[in-house]
């Protein structure tokens, strides 16, 4: 296996073991650049982390925030099952969109490698992120088809070398909007994830639509920080950082008003 292809195999390892509710333990980890255990350290660092003054505070929310926070919690508690058809129709859905040239030969097929899944069959990458990490990719590829296919074939851009693979990470900024947002929570704990129900009673797609904005960021962080595979989680933790200072704006009204919308093109 050469170092590239450890890289990635590093990377899958971060989406399967970020299960939600837990934390990776890197008590026996050694710092090694490159590793799994290190990058996998690093991403964890970046989903868990929150101000001990925000643990002690909850906000109160609205009864139409209650109800679209327990709607988004509902998909967020649904795991990805390959025995489901819909599961399975929502798979072929999206390689539809990615490459509508090719046909697919199977739901376990070499083809999905193309995507920037680790293996042949998806489903194994979608234990950290379960099925709304792919509702979030079908989202953005139905809605900003330019943005998503700039970012699958690395169209935009002096690119790295070593590229993050495109599926994974999009399963892995699920899971850190997740975070991010405090969306397991029966009330949001910090600021950031109440102003976010503001937005999301308003508007059931807010998530999706936050997913697209952060997946674009995120590709736009790594090209001005000439990233590769190494610096994965320095710049998730800068993508993170952005989204929160944004959110937190004055007049930001709507999702759409946020300063990174605009990388986005449909």
């Amino acid at each position: 296996m050469d170092d590239r292809e450890g890289s990635f195999v590093a990377v899958r390892r971060i989406s399967q073991g970020l299960e939600r509710g837990s934390v990776y333990n890197s008590s026996s980890a050694e710092g090694v650049p490159g590793s799994a255990a290190w990058l996998g350290r690093g991403l964890s660092c970046v989903c868990a982390q929150r101000r001990d003054s925000d643990t002690n505070s909850t906000f109160d929310l609205t009864p139409a925030q209650e109800e679209s926070l327990q709607s988004l919690q509902n998909r967020i508690d649904v795991a990805y099952d390959s025995t489901i058809p819909l599961h399975q129709e929502a798979l072929r859905d999206l390689w539809k969109l990615a490459f509508p040239e090719e046909e697919l030969h199977g739901l376990i097929s070499e083809q999905w490698k193309e995507m920037g899944w680790q293996g042949k069959d998806p489903s194994t990458d979608f234990r950290g992120g379960g099925f709304i990490s792919l509702e979030n990719l079908l989202y953005f590829a139905r809605n900003f088809q330019k943005s998503f296919q700039d970012l699958l074939r690395k169209q935009v851009g002096d690119r790295s070398v070593w590229e993050y693979p495109f599926a994974v990470a999009g399963i892995n900024l699920t899971f850190m909007l997740i975070q991010m947002l405090d969306l397991e929570a029966v009330k949001p704990r910090t600021v950031v994830g109440a102003t976010f129900l503001k937005f999301l009673s308003e508007n059931e797609s807010a998530f999706d639509l936050l997913y697209c904005i952060a997946f674009k960021l995120m590709d736009q962080q790594w090209l001005s920080m000439r990233a590769s595979y190494m610096e994965f989680n320095t710049v998730m933790k800068s993508t993170r950082r952005q989204l929160e200072r944004e959110l937190m704006l004055e007049d930001i009204m709507h999702l759409e008003d946020l300063p990174s919308y605009a990388l986005l093109s449909q």
